[in-house]
């Protein structure tokens, strides 16, 4: 009779089980990580969109702060022009509806004084509350980022009053 070499079922299914476990441990580290770097890179569209807004406003004094996301992009090849600034990207300038940008959608509103919009509030909110975002997002023409505890089924922040409301990012 030869003796076999190899692992036994039970030594298997013991490999199997602390995999399963670790794995229990490890995924929801991951999800809070996702969820971190989805609202760090928020933050940062937002800074973005700021900077944006006003080279968008110091190059065409005579229109303010842009009408809409998409003014501030343009398509490639680009050549800049008040309906196309060429400032962001069209993933960016496109994010106003899912799918977004790293799992958020983003909103400018102007609000305008005569023919020129003189502020506008820029706000995002998490595509999938919980999954690729907590917290709601806005900024003004202040520059200042404040944040808000998100819900499900909340669209971007869109007056400079619901904006004023939320906390100031630290």
């Amino acid at each position: 009779m030869r003796k076999q070499k190899g692992f036994s079922l039970i030594e298997l299914l013991i490999v199997v089980a602390i995999i399963l476990i670790i794995a229990a441990i490890a995924i929801p580290n991951l999800l809070r990580a996702r969820i971190a770097a989805n609202e760090s890179a928020s933050v940062s569209a937002i800074r973005t969109i700021n900077t944006a807004e006003v080279t968008y406003a110091t190059s065409f004094p005579t229109k303010g702060y842009s009408d809409t996301l998409t003014v501030l992009g343009g398509a490639s090849p680009c050549t800049p022009a008040v309906a196309t600034a060429c400032l962001i990207d069209n993933v960016l300038a496109s994010a106003t509806a899912a799918p977004g940008k790293s799992g958020y959608t983003y909103n400018v509103t102007p609000v305008a004084t005569g023919t020129i919009n003189t502020s506008y509030t820029v706000g995002a909110s998490p595509l999938n509350y919980n999954q690729s975002g907590v917290r709601d997002f806005c900024s003004n023409e202040d520059g200042v980022i404040r944040f808000d505890a998100g819900a499900p089924a909340q669209t971007p922040v869109t007056t400079n009053a619901a904006c004023i409301a939320f906390t100031v990012l630290p």
